[in-house]
């Protein structure tokens, strides 16, 4: 592995001498290679599918994990959209000239070489690939077993572009090892690792922070909070409400509980649970949830859960500051929206839910790069530091000082 990451180091110096104007080709070639190459992927993801079926995979991660036509195809649109995007490296964030005569600039420039530790999803191969590539950072590439050949698959054709280009394609580094094993030495390898980005389970997340020596920026994960206020458009609640939660169950930005103003509760909930009911969802909720509608028992164990599964909790408050302290104890940091008609009571939750993206009637399942404008993203960060939210090309990037001087002496 060290020879690997050797390999990837050096070639970070010849990305950072890439124009942006010759990124841009390269990353519209990738596109086309990608839409080329379809079949080939979706004989490597049927490869993948059968081994999911064979060891069982839940239906979240067979999702996850599934290609067809239509999904290869966002993939290509993904990257024309990055690819189109303006240059992240170069950009002069501030400037000024000293007492002393110095001309300063704070200018961004790449992180370097960036590990992407992911489950299940194909296309992050491809997206964060994309990403680092544009802001002119070597990506290390740790896909999970479970998508072995569907992401080698994608690698080598990204890699045929660079290739055709004489680029090295350690410029896009698939680790062959998807053991637990390669996981731990690479979020070691700080001598050639700038940044750790994990992307999955909660279990890869807590042991790539308790263990690792290189940078992290990860998510916990995705406790997502709807809360419906008394002052909702109850039509609006239940489409916002089932979108969140049904559209995609098994991705970090779908709701996992439900919060309903107590003064509105006994209508809402009956029409809530109608439209549940038709997408089989399993309702779990608390004691005046259960007084109202038939749903199993919801604890506080339920209330930390995330599932990523089509289980949804419910909890009656008591007014917007019933939900924010709910959210206070249970929310981790990643998505929470409200649904009202009160501009008082949006402003409140605003100012007072502690998250990366804080939502005023509108689904959480927005808090995606693409959905943001950013072509993709690389991860949805919870950190406070450095970036939070989903991250695009902005947050792969650092800066440094450039100082002009003419001679000036302390």
């Amino acid at each position: 592995m060290e020879q690997f990451l050797q390999e990837a180091k050096n070639a970070s110096r010849i990305l950072s001498s890439i124009s942006g104007a010759k990124k841009k080709i390269l990353l519209n070639e990738m596109a086309t290679a990608i839409r080329e190459n379809t079949k080939d992927l979706l004989v490597a993801n049927a490869l993948d599918m059968a081994d999911g079926e064979k060891n069982n995979l839940s239906e979240a991660l067979m999702d996850r994990l599934f290609l067809d036509e239509e999904r290869i195809d966002g993939m290509a649109v993904a990257i024309e959209e990055i690819a189109a995007l303006k240059e992240p490296v170069g950009k002069v964030l501030d400037g000024w000239v000293t007492d002393d005569g110095l001309n300063i600039q704070k200018v961004t420039i790449p992180i370097g070489v960036i590990g992407i530790i992911y489950e299940s999803r194909p296309n992050v191969t491809s997206d964060t690939a994309a990403l680092c590539f544009k802001s002119s950072n070597v990506c290390v590439l740790k896909g999970g077993k479970e998508a072995e050949n569907s992401n080698r698959a994608i690698a080598r054709v990204l890699q045929s572009v660079l290739a055709k280009n004489d680029l090295p394609t350690a410029l896009i580094s698939l680790l062959e090892d998807s053991s637990r094993e390669g996981v731990a030495k690479l979020i070691k390898m700080d001598k050639y690792v700038d940044l750790i980005i994990p992307r999955g389970g909660a279990g890869l997340i807590k042991y790539v922070g308790d263990n690792a020596t290189v940078s992290v920026v990860k998510h916990d994960k995705g406790q997502c909070h709807t809360y419906i206020d008394k002052d909702a458009k109850l039509d609006d609640a239940i489409a916002i409400s089932i979108n969140a939660k049904v559209q995609r169950p098994g991705v970090c930005n779908a709701m996992e509980t439900l919060l309903v103003d107590k003064e509105i509760a006994k209508i809402a909930l009956v029409e809530l649970k109608k439209e549940f009911d038709k997408e089989g969802t399993l309702l779990k909720g608390c004691v005046n949830t259960q007084a109202i509608i038939k749903v199993e028992n919801a604890t506080d164990e339920d209330y930390d859960t995330e599932y990523l599964d089509n289980i949804l909790n419910i909890k009656v408050v008591d007014g917007v500051q019933g939900a924010i302290e709910h959210i206070v104890k249970f929310g981790s940091g990643h998505s929470e929206a409200i649904i009202t008609e009160d501009i008082t009571t949006a402003e409140k939750f605003l100012n007072a839910i502690d998250a990366a993206a804080v939502y005023v009637n509108a689904s959480t399942r927005f808090t995606d790069g693409g959905a943001f404008g950013f072509g993709a993203e690389v991860g949805i960060s919870t950190n406070k530091l450095h970036a939070r939210g989903p991250m695009g090309i902005e947050g792969l990037t650092t800066y440094k000082f450039k100082i002009y001087g003419s001679g000036q002496i302390r």
